[in-house]
């Protein structure tokens, strides 16, 4: 694991889960981000699927609160952070998530075919700009199912205006290495997703770019 990867993501222990919904959720999506949480569950209320491919799986809220197209959804959960998979997979557990540890900038191993997968701010904690990032769409292109639906959240920067303190916080934790995303932009999330898939869209919302995304 590269150093900025792990950096990234060691910050999501235990007890800094147990606060995650709260302070990002609740205060960060609301006040700095402006993109309230009820955008994002949206967003995973259009997209989800009956069979699920989660990664990086946060504390496992969307997955909790979405509203699923069947009773019984087959989730699969995919982090590199085994707090994150515990906290996720005991939220939902009523689903039975399967749990897969491992990085999403390495090739996966054999899975799916999934009918969804969704990357929801995510992006911005992964380290290099959205060229490099954009393995990862290369990386899931193997265990999807024809029509499958790739969707997600991620903080940017670039042209997108910003409010000063949210800037700030965006400067101190790109400092920590908690988010590399002072190179991401729009415009290259848009590239990256048109060169991969048959169709893409993304919608700005606040500093969050919000994208859907279909294979053939």
């Amino acid at each position: 694991m590269s150093n900025d990867l792990h950096a990234g993501q060691t910050l999501y222990t235990p007890r800094v889960l147990r606060a995650y919904d709260w302070v990002v959720l609740g205060l960060s999506n609301t006040l700095l981000w402006r993109c309230p949480t009820t955008v994002l569950r949206q967003l995973y209320d259009r997209n989800v699927t009956a069979n699920h491919l989660d990664v990086g799986v946060g504390t496992g809220y969307f997955l909790d609160k979405a509203k699923w197209p069947v009773t019984t959804p087959s989730i699969t959960l995919l982090d590199i952070n085994t707090n994150c998979l515990d906290a996720a997979s005991s939220r939902i557990a009523r689903y039975a998530p399967r749990t897969i540890l491992a990085n999403i900038l390495t090739p996966l191993p054999a899975l799916g075919p999934f009918r969804s997968v969704s990357l929801c701010y995510l992006l911005h904690c992964l380290p290099g700009s959205i060229t490099d990032k954009a393995v990862l769409f290369d990386h899931l292109r193997p265990v999807l199912a024809p029509g499958a639906r790739v969707f997600g959240a991620t903080l940017v920067q670039g042209t997108i205006p910003r409010s000063s303190p949210a800037q700030a916080l965006m400067d101190f934790y790109n400092s920590k290495g908690i988010f590399s995303n002072s190179r991401d932009t729009v415009e290259d999330l848009d590239v990256a997703l048109r060169d991969r898939f048959a169709f893409s869209n993304i919608k700005i919302k606040g500093c969050v770019a919000l994208f859907e995304a279909y294979v053939d």
